[in-house]
């Protein structure tokens, strides 16, 4: 078996004040024998000197810079192993102690982490290579510490080798949960993860996107920079710019670069909120430039020094500006405060550190508070040497408890507690007081299960070897002239969530919010951010939302889109409104205006169908084709007027479908019926032998009615069934929705008004013809008049029907079947009514057959001139008309008897008499 053994380097500080090691253990700040021996690494001091800038022999060198708070720490984990030997925990086995000062140097680190690997019991510290050290037993069987997270990466590292237990009570950055790289790694602390979620969360919540960030050039600054880097960028918060300051103030460059970064922080007026990863020494170089230069800012400290008393004393430090931060959750520490109290009547003999702190208070001890604490910490330990000579030894106490942190006191706590439930567990069943009795990697899967009731809660590892505790948020309250570090709320490192003890620490969270940190303005609702040339998504306009989208939040990335048409929203809205739905109501005046129009109409109509009725037997009603066919008509414009209801209200699937097809096929009833009467009309006083066979053929009315309305019937049918109209809402007000009802198909439309327009154009033809009735009967000329108002109506209906949007569409279409249906059936009946009401002697049968012999002797006249090309002067009718209704009261069966006589020549011949009577009484017969 090889091995290879090291000698540690030391230094001491003794009454004889030697530098060079005797042996290994000279190299020890601090120990204390026991059963079981736990390590301690601790940055006591935080530089190591450096004579030269490159080391040209392997030396470990004097350090300088004592650092109270993790001497503090030391004191702590001593505080906690005396407990816990004092206490039943252990039944009788006793923790000891080996403390080393790492200077915040992984070399010096290093060297003692060796001494840790050592064999135990090894007369010269010696550490074994080995393949397998399931058996090995080393001096210690954990380690406490390191203060750095860079140190406990290399550290954790090297005990890695044989599986030792490392907890940490202040190294957090993230990458130490992997436990791949870090198998043995433990600590009593959050990960930086929930360090750097926490901030960008109080960030956030401050209203805050455009801060700058400084931190120290090593491990730690560099993974804590990265995971914050991580949380501003799925938070939208902007990093205006990073600083790394050198990770030791003896780098030539320091001074340098913390002038630069003021240079930047003061540069940069729109970044009010500054992030601060750094060691406390480097906060204070860092705070003292800052106040010389004025500096006013946000300041949010990270867990190294959110609770530094050292830099919270800095003379000034009020002008910095706000401080928050966030220290690790803290309990009850007054048994370590009785411990610091009493800590002067503990021998100084194997506790370097405390000795040194002893020494230092002696040296300081004529300085104000804040000047001591510098004069404790920028004293080497070669400048002790030549100063302590001459001095008295002088205690402090109160220094030390002012000091505390107590979030570093308790998780360094936690961790001896936390090694000392390990070791319970593996010495139920060995006897422990052997310190070969369980090897160091049995130790760790005992750590792995440990929980721990500490300050009345459970605390436990996670299976990355954290312990999920929270956090405080610390805020620098100035109070009766000095600077405290109070608890402003409580983070969950679980939940994301601040808790606040009242209302005036919430106060307190919520001043924050006065101060503006960011790149642009907030938009607020209504707006939109508008990304500009910057590469920040923070730099951007704040442009109004378009209309139809809105905003309801401030620093929106977008604008919604109003969810569906039925919505709209103006330019720079916050919210959508619901479009008002428009259609032609009851309660409309233009709507109430046709409606009284249509019944009007209806009444109207009812009316002729009164006067019809009680003159049922005169001649004019009889003349008309009839009561049936007066009665069919009559009821035909009454369904058009009705059909004029179903165009107003709420449109729905009913009347679009009814209204149309009701109008169409009523108006084509009454086209077909006025197309039969003028037909007759025709065919009664035509004289023409060609047109008299021509209309005989066509006057069919059953069939002709029946054929014509079938066809529409068809039309329409079809109609419904393959495009039938549907409710449709119109979008093409912006702000509107047009309820209407949708033709389905404009063809079908078209082809059933032209079917109309087709029958109304032969009708017109028809009755154009007949136009020369006599006087007081001229059905034909009127029923041309009729058919003029329809197509007059209909043609302007077209283009304006086309041009027409809105709910007043179906208001044109009703104005036009109003407008048709009151032509026809004003021009067919109304001048009828006037015969029979006012020209009561004219709707006679005397009077009326008078005139219709009157008309036919002289059409017939007319009719045989023209056919055979009559001379005026070679040509005669004469005819004698003797009415006895006139001159007596002569009658046969109640009628009228005429005498006809005249002579008809044609081409010099003379038509018989009887010829002449014949023609005339056709006519009769035909009326």
């Amino acid at each position: 078996m090889a091995f290879v053994s090291f000698l540690i380097p030391c230094f001491v500080i003794g009454t004889d004040m030697a530098f060079s090691c005797q042996n290994a253990d000279d190299f020890m700040g601090a120990s204390s024998p026991g059963d079981i021996i736990i390590g301690g690494l601790f940055a006591v001091h935080s530089e190591m000197l450096h004579p030269e800038e490159i080391p040209i022999k392997p030396v470990i060198q004097n350090c300088a810079g004592f650092e109270i708070q993790v001497f503090l720490q030391t004191l702590a984990m001593i505080h906690a192993i005396e407990m816990i030997n004092n206490s039943t925990l252990l039944s009788g086995v006793t923790l000891g102690y080996e403390i080393y000062d790492t200077c915040a140097e992984v070399t010096k680190a290093m060297a003692s982490a060796l001494r840790f690997l050592s064999k135990l019991n090894s007369s010269e510290d010696a550490v074994e290579f080995k393949c397998n050290y399931s058996d090995y037993i080393p001096r210690i069987k954990a380690v406490t510490g390191a203060s750095y997270s860079e140190v406990s990466m290399a550290v954790s590292r090297l005990l890695a080798l044989q599986l030792i237990p490392q907890v940490s009570p202040a190294s957090s950055a993230e990458i130490l949960s992997d436990k791949i790289r870090f198998p043995s790694f433990f600590r009593t602390i959050p990960s930086d993860f929930h360090q750097t979620r926490a901030m960008t969360h109080l960030i956030c919540e401050s209203g805050w996107n455009w801060i700058g960030v400084i931190a120290t050039d090593d491990d730690n600054g560099r993974f804590a920079l990265e995971s914050f880097g991580v949380q501003a960028m799925v938070n939208n918060v902007c990093i205006a710019f990073k600083e790394m300051l050198p990770a030791y103030i003896s780098d030539n460059t320091f001074h340098t670069k913390v002038d630069r970064a003021i240079e930047k922080i003061v540069k940069e007026t729109r970044v009010n909120v500054i992030v601060v990863f750094m060691r406390q020494f480097h906060v204070l170089q860092l705070f003292k430039k800052a106040i010389e230069r004025n500096v006013n800012k946000i300041w949010i400290a990270s867990d190294n020094w959110s609770a530094a008393v050292k830099i919270s004393t800095i003379p000034n430090i009020r002008q910095l500006g706000t401080i928050v931060g966030f220290g690790f959750k803290s309990g009850d520490i007054s048994s370590f405060q009785e411990f610091l109290r009493n800590l002067h009547e503990k021998p100084t003999e194997n506790n370097k550190f405390l000795h040194e702190y002893i020494m230092l208070s002696s040296i300081c001890a004529h300085l104000e508070y804040y000047d001591f604490q510098m004069c404790i910490s920028n004293q080497s330990q070669d400048d002790l040497m030549e100063n302590v000579e001459n001095k008295y030894q002088i205690w402090r106490d109160d220094f030390l408890n002012a000091n505390i942190e107590p979030g570093f006191i308790q998780s360094t706590i936690l961790a001896v507690y936390a090694i000392a439930h390990a070791i319970k567990r593996q010495c139920k069943d060995r006897n422990c007081k052997d310190p070969s009795a369980f090897a160091p990697w049995e130790l760790l899967e005992e750590l792995k299960k440990v929980i721990i009731i500490y300050d009345d809660k459970e605390v436990k590892f996670d299976s990355n070897g954290d312990m999920s505790t929270s956090y405080d948020v610390l805020l620098w309250k100035e109070i009766d002239g000095h600077m405290e570090i109070t608890t402003m709320a409580e983070y969950d490192a679980e939940k994301g969530d601040f808790i606040f003890e009242n209302e005036e620490k919430k106060k307190d969270f919520l001043n924050l919010k006065k101060v503006q940190s960011t790149c642009s303005q907030h938009c607020k609702p209504g707006q939109m951010k508008k990304v500009t040339e910057s590469p920040h998504t923070c730099c951007y306009e704040c442009v109004y939302c378009p209309e139809n989208h809105f905003s309801n939040q401030t620093d929106m990335d977008y604008c919604y889109r109003c969810n569906n048409k039925t919505y709209w929203a103006p330019i720079n809205s916050t919210t959508c409104y619901r479009k008002t739905i428009y259609f032609l109501a009851w309660t409309d005046w233009f709507a109430i205006f046709l409606l009284l129009l249509s019944a009007f109409g209806v009444v109207l109509v009812l009316s002729i169908c009164v006067i019809f009725t009680k003159n049922l037997d005169t001649p004019v009603v009889k003349a008309s084709g009839g009561l049936t066919v007066c009665y069919i008509i009559l009821f035909s414009h009454f369904l058009i007027f009705i059909s004029t209801v179903f165009f107003i209200d709420v449109p729905t699937e009913f009347k679009c479908k009814t209204r149309q097809a009701l109008f169409g096929i009523s108006f084509t009833l009454c086209i077909s019926c006025i197309l039969i009467k003028s037909l007759k009309i025709l065919l009664a006083f035509s004289f023409d032998p060609k047109l008299q066979n021509f209309l005989k053929c066509m006057y069919k009315p059953i069939p002709t009615v029946v054929t014509c309305t079938g066809i529409q019937v068809i039309i329409c049918t079809f109609w419904l069934i393959f495009r039938a109209p549907f409710v449709n809402q119109n979008f093409s007000i912006p702000r509107a929705i047009i309820l209407e009802c949708n033709e389905g198909s404009i063809v079908a439309f078209g082809i059933m008004l032209g079917y109309i327009a087709a029958l109304a154009f032969i009708c017109f033809i028809f009755a154009f013809k007949g136009r020369k009735l006599p006087e007081n009967y001229n059905e034909a000329k009127f029923i041309t008049f009729g058919m003029l108002i329809y197509f007059i109506a209909w043609i302007v209906f077209i283009p304006v029907y086309a041009t027409t949007f809105g709910k007043y569409l179906p208001a044109v279409e009703i104005i036009v079947v109003l407008i048709s249906n009151y032509g026809i059936l004003c021009c067919t009946f109304l001048p009828k009514c006037y015969i029979i009401i006012y020209k009561q002697e004219t709707n006679t049968k005397s009077a009326f057959l008078k005139m219709v012999y009157t008309y036919s002797s002289k059409s017939a006249s007319s009719v045989a001139v023209s056919q055979v090309s009559l001379d005026s002067k070679s040509s005669s009718f004469r005819a004698t008309i003797s009415d006895s209704c006139k001159t007596e009261k002569n009658s046969v069966n109640g009628n009228c008897h005429f005498q006809v006589t005249g002579q008809l020549l044609i081409k010099g011949k003379v038509l018989p008499k009887n010829d002449a009577r014949t023609m005339a009484r056709k006519r009769l017969s035909s009326i």
